[in-house]
């Protein structure tokens, strides 16, 4: 059995600093990896980053992380993942991680998703380059998660963790009007035909907390729909129970 906590939109900065290290000081005494589902910041500046790297720094258990709109929002990605990774966290961009916890291997599956909306209400292929390139972006991702979940097909325990919402079950809540712009069914799509584990994100601040793509389960871990700072999870091999604890 491993023990997994997972959050999205921790949204880090100055005013959260003491929230965050209490937060993570705790966790560490209750799972054996820590997930975070991107909007590691609140503007995606490189002091916000900074805050969080404080709070990872030294952890006992590995950390890993994908970024989100907000990290984006400053144009400084990069630096944020820099300032993350050296504090030890375990940045996954379009790429995949092996972990060996409790015994087993555990594979995950990074990347940060896109937009496109859900059935009824996609972005085409078509039309202005601009619009075609947003197409682009979320095809790009659907092929990270594919060749991803390809390389850790080995592994006992297999988890997706992404920011944007791969299906419509975890928006009820956000306005219909917008869930173009919080994921997209079209990263469904390698998880319905390599069935990880579990698939985790965030984004979704109305939204609600369970669904599924087929029969894998997915949770939307942002904090502000699961009320807390860390949503524990236990998973061993196609099993997930949600624990209680916080």
């Amino acid at each position: 059995m491993v023990k997994i906590a997972a959050a999205g939109d921790v949204h880090a900065s100055e005013a959260t600093r003491s929230r965050i290290v209490e937060a993570f000081v705790a966790v560490e005494r209750e799972a054996d990896v820590v997930l975070l589902a991107g909007d590691l910041t609140t503007h995606g500046e490189p002091e916000q980053a900074e805050v969080l790297a404080e709070a990872t720094r030294g952890l006992s258990v590995p950390v890993v992380a994908v970024l989100g709109n907000h990290d984006l929002h400053s144009g400084h990605g990069r630096e944020i993942s820099s300032i993350l990774s050296g504090a030890g966290v375990h940045m996954l961009d379009r790429s995949a991680i092996v972990l060996e916890l409790e015994g087993q291997e555990v594979g995950v599956v990074g990347t940060k998703g896109f937009i496109g909306g859900f059935s009824g209400s996609q972005l085409p292929d078509f039309g202005e380059p601009l619009l075609r390139r947003v197409y682009v972006e979320t095809t790009e991702e659907v092929e990270a998660i594919r060749h991803g979940l390809q390389e850790i097909a080995h592994c006992r325990i297999r988890i997706v963790l992404l920011h944007y919402a791969p299906t419509s079950d975890t928006l009820h809540g956000e306005p219909e009007g917008i869930w173009t712009y919080l994921g997209s069914d079209r990263l469904a799509t390698p998880i319905a035909e390599y069935r990880p584990d579990v698939v985790l994100h965030g984004h979704a601040h109305s939204g609600s907390f369970e669904g599924a793509i087929g029969g894998v389960p997915v949770y939307n871990v942002a904090v502000h729909v699961t009320g807390r700072d860390f949503y524990v999870f236990d998973l061993e091999g196609h099993e997930v129970e949600v624990e209680t604890r916080a």
